[in-house]
């Protein structure tokens, strides 16, 4: 089977994106524009199917409203709005000329996703700037995350949209801009990704 996708008035994603050997287990739920955003980019969306593939899962994001020609970030993450939480760096994800924007994401994507630290250990300084790289990490426990956040890659390209130019910390090198859409829809501690156990 393959995926389905249609924009416009409204956003349509209903199949799984290949057959599988047994019956496909999926959920697919939304992603709303964040509060940050929803002045400048007040139709900015998402839906997101989640398809179990055996020992992994495909994360599919596919996204209308967005300024044309524009890289984006996409976290897992702990909690939709800042603080944020524990954040899991998964990739980019590049609108084109109309506004949309489509990827996928390989990796665990569902109740056992989750973030730990059993001890201190030394870790590699990159980047330097104002969200510079700890030199250690810390310790702490298993912690679901269980969200999904897409940020502006660059400060530059929210100004360009009508957005603020904050500058956040939520790209490769650490100088991203403002979030744009995130799983707020759900509890801070019971996001979407928790109701999938395939």
């Amino acid at each position: 089977m393959k995926s389905s996708i249609l924009f416009g008035a409204t956003l349509a994603v209903l199949l799984p994106i290949q057959a599988y050997a047994g019956p496909a287990q999926s959920i697919e739920f939304p992603m709303t524009v964040s509060a940050g955003a929803a002045k400048c980019l007040p139709k900015a969306q998402a839906t997101v199917i989640v398809h179990s593939v055996g020992t992994k899962e495909e994360l599919e994001i596919v996204a209308s409203g967005l300024p044309a020609n524009t890289d984006f970030d996409v976290f897992n993450i702990q909690v939709p709005n800042a603080p944020f939480g524990e954040s899991w760096y998964l990739g980019d994800i590049e609108s084109d000329v109309n506004g949309n924007a489509v990827n996928t994401y390989v990796g665990r994507f569902q109740k056992e996703t989750f973030i730990i630290s059993p001890g201190v250990a030394p870790a590699p300084k990159f980047p330097a700037g104002k969200f510079p790289d700890a030199t250690a990490s810390v310790t702490i426990g298993g912690i679901q995350i269980y969200h999904l956040g897409i940020w502006f890659n660059a400060p530059a390209d929210a100004s360009k949209a009508g957005c603020a130019n904050t500058e956040t910390p939520f790209n490769g090198s650490h100088n991203a801009g403002i979030q744009v859409l995130n799983t707020a829809t759900f509890p801070d501690t019971a996001g979407p990704l928790s109701t999938f156990q395939p």
